[in-house]
């Protein structure tokens, strides 16, 4: 399959390949499978972070015990990993400065 470019804003969920306004927080080259898998953990993200917004509710009930929260976290870093994968040089070399890997990511 052919890669394409595309510019990515993870708050707002963005995947597009017009760069408009501030979409291009991300630059990757990517086929279509490789964006649907991404789309697929920013919107189970989205998900993890709905159902964390109403545990957030619930004063008895810890963070450290938000089973939506770990599952964010999990989507977060593997949209990262996808991102670092398939992303050009800047971002790449962002996503490395953040420090959101270890060494093996490198």
């Amino acid at each position: 399959m052919e890669k394409k470019k595309y510019y990515v804003n993870i708050g707002t969920g963005e995947i597009s390949q017009i760069q408009f306004n501030n979409n291009d927080g991300y630059v990757i080259h990517a086929t279509e499978e490789d964006v649907r898998l991404l789309r697929a953990r920013m919107e189970n993200m989205h998900g993890a972070s709905f159902r964390s917004f109403w545990r957030s509710h619930v004063p008895i009930k810890p963070y450290h015990e938000d089973g939506a929260n770990d599952e964010y976290d999990e989507n977060m870093t593997a949209a990262f990993e996808m991102l670092h994968e398939w992303g050009d040089e800047q971002t790449k070399s962002h996503i490395e400065s953040i420090g959101l890997f270890t060494e093996e990511h490198k």
